[in-house]
């Protein structure tokens, strides 16, 4: 029963300005979009700022996430007049997403009293087949206040093993990104942002992609 399919990234403006921050959130709701079109499930852990999230660790977890991470690891260009500072003449901003490794860190164990779980009534995929029992499991760690939500088993028991696995592989992404960050190797993959070499591009308010 264990769900050994994941793959852990790294969203980050970097040291960009509130506009980029903006553009995680768009590429947070838009990645949440082509994950459930995929059949993917991301569990997403957000380090708040003003006007967005600074970055993000997310762990797509499923049979197609290799491709689903590929789709998005690189550089990421949103085109985009600033509606923060209207005056101001500059429309690209710019995103990098990063692999992270999912090697083991240490102190990153997730016992089992650490974690509270409550039962929700959830849609998932599959239009009018969704899941609409009281299945559906949230999994918060206390210590931290990750949290996922799992509803793709098909019954109470096994969408709570999920969210325990899950949870594990999101504490694991999160300790891994933070060790990064004492390492000082985090902030170097934030400067590494290939401003000219965008693998995917957006444009306007409703974050359009643009071919």
């Amino acid at each position: 029963m264990r769900e050994s399919e994941h793959i852990s990234l790294l969203v980050s403006a970097g040291d960009g300005p509130a506009e980029c921050r903006q553009a995680v959130g768009h590429i947070l709701q838009r990645m949440q979009d082509e994950a459930e079109i995929q059949g993917v499930s991301l569990s997403i852990s957000q380090v708040e700022a003003k006007h967005g999230p600074k970055s993000a660790v997310v762990v797509a977890h499923g049979a197609a996430c290799a491709s689903f991470a590929r789709a998005w690891t690189g550089t990421i260009l949103w085109r985009m007049q600033s509606q923060l500072r209207r005056e101001y003449k500059r429309s690209n901003w710019f995103v990098g997403v990063f692999p992270l490794s999912t090697a083991p860190v240490g102190g990153a164990v997730l016992e089992a009293g650490s974690v509270a779980f409550s039962t929700l009534r959830a849609g998932g995929p599959g239009g009018q087949h969704q899941n609409t029992t009281d299945s559906a499991v949230r999994a918060v760690h206390k210590p931290t206040g990750l949290v996922v939500v799992v509803r793709d088993g098909r019954s109470q028991h096994r969408n709570k093993a999920l969210a325990f696995e899950r949870l594990q592989a999101l504490l694991q992404a999160q300790a891994g990104a933070d060790e990064a960050q004492e390492k000082t190797r985090l902030n170097a993959l934030h400067h590494a942002l290939e401003r000219g070499n965008p693998i995917r591009r957006f444009k306007g308010a409703g974050f359009r992609e643009v071919t």
